[in-house]
Parts: structure tokens; sequence; C-alpha cells
């Protein structure tokens, strides 16, 4: 009671309670964008504070001796503290962004002026929290480089340490040497095994006794579901939906080759799985065999891998699903070769895990890399040497043609003899002693092989996918030309761009997948910046010179004029075709595409050499002084070609004169043209020539061509009866145009005889002199029929006497010429 008393004598008002809230509002408000850019900026800097705690930790497990699956490890986190503290100095940026903008709002104080203390109260504020952001930025800035900075010492680590596995040297397999190390340690090796077999089956011995362990034999009954019904039950489905839904097209075939990799893989990576998490759930094995188990799961998923692919490229059993340009003799004869690789690589899998199991002797592991990379060359060899009598058959034959007898194509060609070389050195290598190195190149091989099969299902796949439903005449194509209207030819040019995108990423990732063994971390760039490693060079003028580098330039300029030529060839004969530009718009665009292409190249491979921008830079200008006073003529033949690209006055086509010669232009190029002539030679003409002077272009403003007589009948003929047979006569041939519509006129009366002048036109005027040739037969023909006679305008001869004056109006005609 006395509370409520003495509430009710400090009761207020209902229009100052409400006034009083407005303000808090107001004020909440004003505050609240203050306070979430408190909160974000206080989230930013944590991550930050974090990113430098990771990078402080990775630097000090580098301090000491890391395994390569911790270096894995220390790469991801310091991979993750540099994407984190980029991601918090983007925010943070944006934030000193808006506070910048808050104090330029402010304005600035006018000396002798008194701000006002709220102002000044704001003002203190911002400048303080822009100094804490700033701070942040920078600590994150220098977070992020730290990071970068120990992700290249791990790569370069990794690098190093895979340049000295690959020079290691043991004694020769041919040497008693290297057997003796083996029988030494062989008695401890034996022990080591059946240490680890007697435990595993005593554990195995202990748990069963204890009851039926449920858990081990349903996911071993999972695990022979996995690799028998549902695998071969999924197979079919996908065959028969896309017998039904899909279009009979190489999108049938394509889609059902990558569900069957994707089956192939993951059936026996899951069985693997749930076989494995059923020994464990259920105890049967101890601890020490875990690695081992991990080790079945992954060479499950890989000989699954090796199988599918192979088995979607060759396609064997069904060769109407083949989208491989591999015929049926050839598939039969290379699919239990694919079996064996599949054998080898679970082998090969399992024995590595097994070997790290049981911590085996290193007379032992190099032993067993010995075996397995003999076993791995011994199958290169075998399929050489059946490719070899598959091509020698194919060319031997009688009955095939021309381009059969050719043999495999030139890549193919290639491939095989950069295998043999490889198998060669291989081999070498392994009988010398360098048994990682024979080991690591007969993995490669085959490596490469898998690498290859699946990147070419993938991109016959993408580009099937994309060029299909992103066509015009497809539901998506007519979708999108109703309803946005989008242009057919525009559908199909996205088609293509999506397709060579997807197709460039998927070339992308296969590359580093396949030197990921080379220390890099999947990013070919990386691999590259790290080949300088193995061959030390001097400096010149800031730059290391070396044989490695000098190679390494030329592999990356070799890559990059290899993807300059396969992009240019998808330009000409895919994108450029599906667009609406003429031939020689294809071949401005082309021409321009080329030659940048090109140069992009080049700066590539000069950036792979650590010669930066501005040092080519500084080599262009040097060369701009010798193009000015040396190369004056080709500098000026160049800037006319980029013209002649530009505004394209003579296209691809053009039927023009130069000077006294006549032809179609065939070819434009950035320093000439070239000009076809009637005689079938090729006249070149420097595109300066076609830019400073005259040039007759015939077909710039139209294709028509025109077709002109001129003859003179005697005054005493029926002049309307010869216009009429003229007209009768251009009417005749197919050639002549109905528009415009023929003409003959009377030009002059000249000596008696009426001279006509007559013209007709045609689609081209390539058509115009067989054309005028035809109509002067049909009317020499209706001429001499009607008994009129023709001819040119009479000309009289006079010889006048020396000394006597010339008659005046006689003998002249209307030029004054006798």
């Amino acid at each position: 009671m006395h509370l409520s008393l003495f509430s009710s004598s400090f009761r207020r008002p209902a229009w100052l309670t409400f006034a009083l809230l407005l303000v808090a509002g107001l004020m909440l408000a004003i505050a609240a964008p203050t306070l979430a850019q408190g909160n974000a900026g206080d989230d930013a800097t944590s991550r930050i504070v974090q990113a430098e705690l990771d990078v402080r930790a990775v630097d000090r497990a580098l301090d000491a001796d890391v395994k390569d699956e911790d270096r894995a490890a220390l790469r991801s986190r310091a991979q993750s503290a540099k994407d984190a503290s980029t991601q918090a100095v983007a925010e943070l940026t944006e934030q000193l962004g808006l506070i910048n903008a808050r104090i330029a709002g402010l304005g600035t104080v006018t000396p002798g002026d008194v701000e006002a203390p709220e102002l000044r109260a704001q003002r203190r504020t911002l400048t303080g929290t822009r100094t804490a952001i700033d701070a942040a930025i920078k600590r994150g800035r220098l977070a992020g480089v730290e990071a970068g900075q120990l992700i290249d010492e791990i790569d370069r680590s990794k690098a190093e340490q895979f340049s000295q596995k690959l020079s290691s040297k043991v004694p020769s397999p041919l040497s008693p040497t290297f057997w003796t190390a083996v029988l030494d340690q062989a008695p401890r090796d034996l022990r080591r095994v059946t240490l680890f077999l007697r435990q595993g089956g005593d554990q195995l011995a202990r748990q069963w006794q204890g009851g039926i362990p449920w858990h081990a034999m349903l996911g071993c009954a999972l695990a022979v579901l996995l690799m028998g019904p549902i695998r071969l039950g999924a197979h079919r489905l996908a065959q028969r939906r896309l017998v039904a839904e899909a279009p009979p097209s190489r999108v049938r075939r394509s889609s059902n080759a990558l569900w069957r990799v994707i089956v192939g893989t993951l059936c026996p990576l899951a069985a693997a799985f749930v076989f494995v998490q059923g020994l464990h759930w259920s105890g049967l094995l101890p601890q020490r065999w875990t690695g081992l188990l991990d080790g079945l799961v992954f060479a499950s998923g890989l000989a699954g891998f090796t199988a599918a692919v192979t088995g979607a490229v060759l396609m064997r059993s069904q060769p109407s699903w083949r989208i491989a340009p591999i015929d049926d003799e050839t598939a039969q004869r290379l699919r239990p070769l694919s079996w064996v690789l599949t054998i080898l690589t679970f082998a090969t899998a399992m024995t590595g895990a097994f070997v790290v199991a049981i911590g085996s002797s290193r007379a032992a592991f190099v032993t067993t890399q010995a075996i397995e990379a003999l076993l791995h060359l011994m199958l290169i060899v075998v399929t050489l040497v059946v490719l070899g009598r598959l091509r020698a058959a194919r060319a031997a034959h009688a009955e095939c043609d021309e381009t059969a007898s050719a043999g495999v194509s030139a890549g193919l060609s290639v491939a095989v003899l950069l295998a043999w070389i490889a198998v060669g050195v291989a081999m070498v290598a392994l009988l010398i002693g360098y048994i990682w190195f024979s080991w690591f190149v007969a993995l490669m091989i085959g490596w490469a092989v898998l690498i290859g099969s699946a990147l070419y299902l993938t991109m016959v796949a993408a580009d099937d996918i994309a060029t299909t439903v992103f066509v015009r005449d497809s539901k998506v194509g007519v979708t999108l030309t109703r309803a946005l209207g989008v242009r057919g030819s525009m559908v199909d040019q996205f088609g293509l761009v999506l397709s060579g995108t997807v197709r460039l990423a998927l070339v992308l990732l296969a590359l580093g997948m396949l030197l990921q063994p080379f220390g890099a971390s999947g990013d070919p760039s990386a691999v590259f910046g790290r080949l300088g490693l193995l061959v030390e060079g001097i400096k010149i003028g800031g730059v290391w010179v070396s044989p490695g580098a000098i190679l390494q330039g030329l592999a990356v300029l070799f890559v990059g004029l290899t993807l300059v030529r396969s992009f240019m060839h998808w330009l000409n004969h895919r994108y450029l075709p599906a667009t609406d530009l003429d031939g020689s718009g294809r071949n401005s665009v082309s021409m321009v595409a080329r030659y940048i292409g090109i140069a992009l190249a080049v700066i590539w491979a000069l950036a792979s050499l650590g010669i930066g921008i501005e040092r080519i830079a500084l080599l262009l200008s040097a060369l701009s002084v010798g193009i000015g006073f040396g190369l004056q003529a080709i500098t000026q033949n160049f800037v006319s070609g980029l013209i002649l690209l530009a505004e394209r006055p003579i296209k691809i086509g053009d039927l023009v004169r130069v000077g006294t010669d006549e032809g179609d232009v065939k070819r434009i190029s950035v320093r000439s043209t070239e000009i076809e002539l009637a005689d079938h030679s090729t006249l070149i003409v420097p595109n300066s020539e076609l830019i400073t002077k005259s040039v007759l272009n015939k077909t710039l403003s139209g294709p028509l061509g025109r077709v002109q007589i001129q003859f003179s009948i005697p005054i005493e003929a029926d002049a309307a009866a010869v216009r009429q047979i003229v007209l009768d006569c251009f009417q005749q041939q197919d050639a002549v145009l109905a528009e415009p519509a023929p003409a003959a006129f009377i030009d002059s009366i000249v000596d008696g005889r009426i001279l006509f002048n007559c013209f007709a036109h045609v689609a081209s005027p390539r058509a115009a002199y067989g054309t005028r040739s035809a109509v002067l037969l049909t009317l020499l023909h209706a001429l001499r029929e009607r008994e009129i006679a023709i001819g040119t305008v009479a000309q009289r001869l006079e010889l006048v006497q020396p000394g006597l004056p010339e008659p005046r109006g006689e003998g002249k005609d209307d030029s004054g010429m006798k």
C-alpha cells in the first residue's frame, strides 16, 4: 500500500511519457547502425586475431620435422587463416569507408568557431573507431601475407622432398648388395607380419566367442548388395530411362558413360566403407588394423574408378553405347588389360597400406616398390605391343581405306612414342637403382591414362549436354526465344560458350590432379612456379637465368600456345559459325583473338621466368625506337591491317580491282591481303597500298553486277523492233534479273547509223562476263534472221595533201576525230 501511494504521487502526464518514449526510440534508431558496425567490426577483428594465432601455430609447427599428412593439415590451416583474414579485411574496409563518409559529413571545424559538444563527441568517437578499424585492417593484411608465405614454404618443402625422392638411389636389384639387405631384414619383417596377423586373429576370435557380430555380417551383406544387384540394377535402370526419355543423340551415350563412371566408383567405395564400419562396430579387429582398413576403402574406390573409366571408354559388351572412336577389335583386346590395371591398382594401394601398418623395414619397402614398378612397366609394354599390332593389322588389311591405313592420329602416335621413351627410362632407372623414380614413372603413366580417359568422357559429356540443351530448337531454346525474345543464334552461342568454359575448367582440374605428385596444390601455375627449384641458376638484372628456368618458360609457352590453338579451333569451327557474322567479320574476330592469345601466351611465359610486366613494358619501349627507325613499313602495314579489320572497306569475298589487277579477296591479315586473280594466281598486296591508294570494290555497296552492250544499226532499220529484240534477248537469260529491269537506249545517231547502249543486271559481278557473251550470241542470231546489219560507227579516212587547206566540216565525227 505504501508503494502504491508513493508511485501515484510521482505519476507523469501521458503526453510527457509519449515524448520520452519517442526520444528514446529516435536515439536507438540513430545508435543502431553504430552498434551494428561495432558488432560486425568486433567479429571481423576476432577473426583476424584467430587467424594470427593460427599463423603462429603453423609457423611453430614448421620448425620441427613434419610428416606428409601433418604438412597437408598445416597447409589447410594456413589457407583457412589466409581466407579468413582476407574476408575480414574486406568487411573492415567496407566499414572504414562508411566511417570516413560519416566523418566527411561532419565537415571540418572552422578556426575560431566552437563546435557543439554533441558533434565534438561524435567526431571523437568516429575518429577512434576509424583508428581501430584501420589498425585491424593492417593486422589482417599482415596475417594474410604471413599465411601466404607459410603456404609457399610448405609447397616448396613438398617439392624439395619430391625432388629428393626422385634423386634417391639404392643398390641395383641386379647386384647382391640389394638382396643381401632384403635377406638380412627378412626375419624381422616376417615377425612383424606374423605379429600383425596374430593380433587380428586373436581379436577376431575373442569377439566371435562373445556372440554373433551382427554389425559385421550386416556390413558384409550390404557390401555384397552394393557390388552386385544395386550396381547392375543402377546400370540397367539408367539405360532404360535414357532410351525412353533422352533424345537419340550423343547426349544419351555420354550420359550413360558418366553414370557408369559414377556408379562404378561409388558402389565399390560404399561397399568397402560399410564393410569396414561393420568390422569397427563389431570390434572384430584391433586398433592397429585401422590404417589397413582405411587403405582398403581407398583401394576399393580407386580400383572401382579405374574399372569404371576404362569400361566406359571401351564399352566392349555394348558397342552401340560407345562414344570413343574405338573399333570393336581394339575394345576386345584392351578390355582384359584394363582389368589387369584395376587389379594392379588395388594391389598397389593395399600393399602400401599394409607396409605402413606393419612398420616394415626400408629394404622390404623398396623391394615392394621395385616389384610394383616392374609389374606396371610390363603391363604398359604389353599394352603398347597390342596397340602396335592392331595398328599394323589395320595398315596391312587389304580392304581398308586410305584413312584407316594411315593408322592412328598424329597425337596418339606422339603419345605412344613418349610412352615407349618413358618405359625405357623407367626400366633403366629400375635396373641401376633409382627405384622410387621408376616406381613413380610407372604409376604416373597409369594415372595419366586414367585422368585422360576421365577427362575425355567428361569433356564429351559437357559438350553434348551444353550444345543440346542450349540450342534454338530445344525446349530451353524455344522457351528463351519466345518468353524473353532472345535470338536463336544467341542461344546457340551461349551453349557453345558454356561448353567451352566447362571444358576449360575440366582441363585445368585434370592438369592439377595430374601434377599433384609434383608438389603442387592442384594449381597448374603453382607447379610451373616450383620447377625452378630443381635447377639453380645465376641472377642477371634481377632475373634468375638457368636451364631449368629456360625449360620452364618453354613449357609454359608450349602450354599457352596449345591452349590458344585449341581456343582458335573452337572459335573458328564452333562459335563463329553459330553467330550472325559474315565471313569477313569472322576473319576479323579470329585474327584479333589469335594475336591477343599469342601475346598473352608470350607474357605468361616471360612472367614464369620472373620477367614482370614492368620489364616487358621497358623492353617494348626500347623496341619502339627501332620500330620507329627501321621497321616503318612493317608498322605501317600492321596499322593498316588493323584499320582494314576494324572499318572493313574490303571484306573477304569482295571483288576488287587494284591497279590493272582484278580478283576476289581471299584473306586479310595484319600485314597483307591476298587476292585471287582470274588465272588462279594470288596477288599479295601490302595493307598500306589498300589504305593510301585508290581501290575499286565492286561488291562493297551491293552484290549486283551490270551487263553493258553497245552496237549500231543502219538508220533505215526499225529502231523500236531492234530495241524489243534486245530486251527479249535479255529476258531469255536466267542470269539476268527482273529487278532492276533491263533497258535499251539510243545513245546517238552518227554518220547514218543508230548507236544503241543497253544495260541489264545480274546477281554478281562475277556473272556479268559470261552473261554478256550469252546475250551477244543470242542477239547476233536474232538480228541475222531479220537481216539487220549491226556494227560500229563508220570511220572515214581522208588523205590531205600538204600545203592544201583542210576542208572544214568534212570527215569529222562528233569528237572532232577524222
